[in-house]
């Protein structure tokens, strides 16, 4: 049996189509860790896969939640765990893709040093975020630890306070955790990452956003205004259009600023993988060099 086939890299980079190729030659299930595409109400703005893939191989973790109950890398873990374990028993082969570092880690090695901290501490953070805004929070987080700080999604609050809830309860810095892996994860695995250039890459973002705007993003995001506070739609390609919606800046503006900030996210997860997981790379268009490594590794 194959064992779980990870492919991880940044936004734009080619993740799903290299998925799609390897589920249908190994006849594979997909397993997603885009902690974005779980939501049921987020589609064109999070590059969900259309409902001609999900016909054609069959995937997990995607549509699974609500924005109003947002899912935490611990949580998911479990559940994917579970769903794993029982794939696996049918003598399945898993391909897992994404680009949510943390929730990639999340599975294959646990947050279990980190997952238990007094609950009041999450109530105070979620008081001084209403009260005092998002700026306050992300004040203490940069001098409290800067390393995690190039790596966060800034303006994520849900991002912001959960590692501000390890911060204050544990009183290390939460990059301390992320640096800390097991010595192996908790099923064999395969990791795969997306070698391209920057220049590449930044071309395929600037040509996907164009393509979401066409495909109708604004009407996505427009049915979503009333629920524009919830932590899932603090995001690339939603806030910045809240913003023209609400009369702060012009279209233009706004499809500008989804262009920097997904390039800005993009740099952010090149460098949380490189730095954080032991990832092989490859160039998607590169199969048979992709097909060998796995072969090669079979159990």
């Amino acid at each position: 049996m194959l064992p779980l086939i990870c492919i991880a890299g940044p936004t734009a980079s080619g993740k799903t189509r290299l998925a799609i190729k390897l589920a249908e030659h190994f006849n594979a299930e997909i397993l997603s860790f885009d902690s974005r595409q779980f939501y049921s109400e987020l589609n064109i703005g999070t590059a969900k896969p259309d409902a001609d893939l999900l016909m054609r191989v069959p995937h997990h973790f995607i549509n699974c939640g609500s924005i109003h109950e947002p899912i935490s890398a611990g949580a998911f873990s479990r559940a994917a765990r579970k769903c794993i374990a029982t794939l696996q028993a049918q003598q399945k082969t898993i391909i897992a893709v994404g680009g949510s570092g943390l929730y990639l880690k999340a599975l294959l090695y646990g947050l279990d040093d980190m997952a238990t901290v007094d609950p009041i501490i999450r109530q105070e953070l979620i008081q001084q975020y209403l009260q005092f805004g998002i700026q306050y929070l992300q004040t203490e987080l940069a001098k409290a630890d800067p390393v995690y700080w190039k790596q966060v999604d800034k303006h994520n609050p849900q991002r912001v306070m959960r590692a501000l809830e390890i911060i204050r309860g544990t009183g290390k810095p939460y990059s301390h955790f992320l640096q800390q892996t097991a010595p192996a994860p908790f099923t064999p695995a395969l990791l795969l990452g997306i070698e391209l250039s920057r220049e590449k890459l930044y071309v395929q973002i600037n040509a996907r956003v164009d393509h979401m705007i066409k495909a109708g993003l604004l009407d996505e995001v427009r049915a979503l205004l009333p629920f524009q506070h919830l932590g899932p739609l603090k995001t690339v390609g939603y806030r910045e259009l809240f913003l023209y919606l609400q009369n702060q800046c012009s279209l233009n503006q706004a499809i500008e600023a989804i262009k920097q900030h997904t390039r800005h996210y993009a740099k952010r997860q090149i460098t949380w993988f490189k730095n954080q997981m032991p990832l092989n790379y490859f160039k998607t268009d590169d199969l048979n060099a992709i097909l060998n490594y796995i072969n090669q590794n079979a159990v």
